[in-house]
């Protein structure tokens, strides 16, 4: 989210701060039940109208390498000398990036399309394997911003005029192993997801005389 949107309506008090907790545990909880994290942006783009149309594309970062650990082998149930092929992409919505997300994968386990899909498109993951219909199974879902600073439950509500909310780069983060029908690991995956899924207009609250 650009720190110029305080017109916006995210303002740094506590009601602006529920709202961003909620918003953020409902969408970790979204990506923690479909396998899917590319259909899941989508969704999320369409909801909160982050842009004309809803679709996710990726921009493939070329150049960029990272070996898979001994853990990531063994993860994928593959020996030393079997090639893991690596990827790295920006998801936006838009002018949005919602993801970064570092991608360690078997090309013996897709197919002859869905390699020459990856390799030479900046076709997102799930999209280019969309067809092997896997599953996702998450190994670790790290949130990475504390909403709600410590014992704010017992301070009093402050009133007044707030400055925006400081929303950090990141927000959260998972890491997820991905299997084919026949259980077979094929994919992990680490996404990191970007304060830029909070780039929509906040509603501020109605003040209703009585």
């Amino acid at each position: 989210m650009r720190n110029d949107s305080s017109a916006d309506g995210w303002q740094d008090d506590f009601a602006t701060r529920l709202k961003a907790q909620a918003l953020l545990q409902t969408f970790n909880a979204d990506l923690l039940s479909h396998p899917s994290a590319t259909l899941t942006l989508e969704r999320w783009c369409g909801l909160h109208r982050l842009a004309s149309a809803a679709h996710i594309t990726a921009h493939l970062l070329r150049d960029v390498e990272k070996t898979p650990t001994t853990e990531q082998r063994r993860e994928l149930k593959v020996d030393n000398n079997e090639p893991i092929k690596y990827r790295r992409v920006q998801l936006f919505c838009g002018e949005h990036i919602l993801s970064e997300a570092d991608n360690w994968y078997v090309p013996a386990r897709l197919t002859a399309a869905m390699n020459r899909q990856l390799e030479q498109t900046d076709t997102p993951f799930g999209r280019a394997v969309k067809e092997l219909n896997f599953r996702r199974e998450t190994i670790s879902a790290n949130v990475l911003w504390s909403v709600l600073p410590e014992g704010w439950e017992m301070q009093p509500t402050p009133t007044g005029k707030h400055a925006q909310l400081d929303i950090p780069q990141h927000v959260l983060e998972h890491r997820a192993i991905l299997y084919t029908q026949g259980n077979l690991p094929f994919s992990e995956v680490v996404e990191t997801y970007t304060r830029e899924i909070f780039s929509f207009p906040l509603t501020p609250p109605t003040n209703r005389a009585r």
